[in-house]
């Protein structure tokens, strides 16, 4: 049986790719920073519910450059999918994120509803029409680390290499992200760091991020077979079309912090 339409619109309206990535990834860093299995479902469940709102109101907040740019692969935008009905499950889901991070001691949820979750709405709410589009990122996937950390049993700070990383990496998946929209973009007025680099400009500055980042933590971790994976994706990023590269760079991401729960 198919879930309702209102189900399914929710998902397609919540940027699933980016939420399921960051989620997994805040789920592999789990173990290698000190979670026992409980623990590190409720962090996990936190980050998750956090990156709902995000996604739910990127396009409630868009929800007019959408409909002016014809973007029927977005529910909002296409009808099917009332904005109150999703201000509802912002609601909703910002609860859950609200306790679930508490659960996790007051410095992480601090962290992560500030950092992660705030960076997240900030670029939501303006930063992304900007050439500070990428600072969002970078101090989201940053801190991505530490509020997984600090929720841990031993509250204690992660690597400084594994925040950096994370930032590194972020900045590369902003700017893959936007490549496929830099037209639709200019077209309603958004001026952010990829379009001011252009296309190829856009594609060669994230994957400098993606290789500096995945480099760190080769070199960190002593795992080499990660530059890679680096080297490939860096191919993709740079001939791929669509969202192709974006995956490829939440894929590099994920395989990064594999390697550091699976030594």
């Amino acid at each position: 049986m198919r879930p309702p339409l209102t189900a399914r619109a929710l998902v397609g309206s919540c940027h699933p790719g980016p939420t399921l990535a960051v989620t997994l990834i805040s789920a592999l860093l789990a173990r290698p920073l000190g979670h026992s299995l409980d623990t590190g479902a409720l962090v996990t469940g936190a980050v998750f519910a956090g990156q709902l709102t995000i996604g739910w109101s990127n396009d409630l907040i868009d929800l007019e450059r959408d409909r002016a740019s014809g973007r029927r692969d977005k529910p909002l935008a296409a009808g099917l999918l009332a904005p109150r009905v999703v201000w509802l499950a912002i609601a909703v889901a910002g609860l859950a994120c609200l306790g679930l991070s508490l659960a996790g001691g007051w410095v992480s949820a601090l962290l992560h509803l500030a950092a992660v979750v705030g960076s997240g709405w900030a670029y939501n709410l303006g930063l992304k029409r900007t050439i500070a589009s990428w600072i969002p990122y970078a101090v989201a996937f940053g801190a991505l680390p530490a509020v997984v950390a600090l929720a841990a049993p031993a509250r204690a700070w992660p690597p400084m290499w594994m925040m950096a990383t994370g930032a590194l990496l972020g900045v590369g998946a902003h700017l893959l992200n936007a490549v496929p929209d830099l037209a639709d973009d200019a077209a309603t007025d958004v001026r952010a760091l990829p379009h001011a680099l252009g296309e190829r400009g856009a594609r060669i500055g994230a994957v400098a991020m993606l290789l500096a980042g995945t480099g760190l933590a080769a070199v960190a971790t002593r795992r080499f077979a990660l530059v890679l994976v680096a080297a490939v994706i860096a191919a993709i990023a740079l001939r791929g079309r669509g969202q192709r590269p974006f995956y490829a760079a939440a894929a590099l991401a994920v395989l990064t912090v594999a390697a550091l729960a699976w030594p």
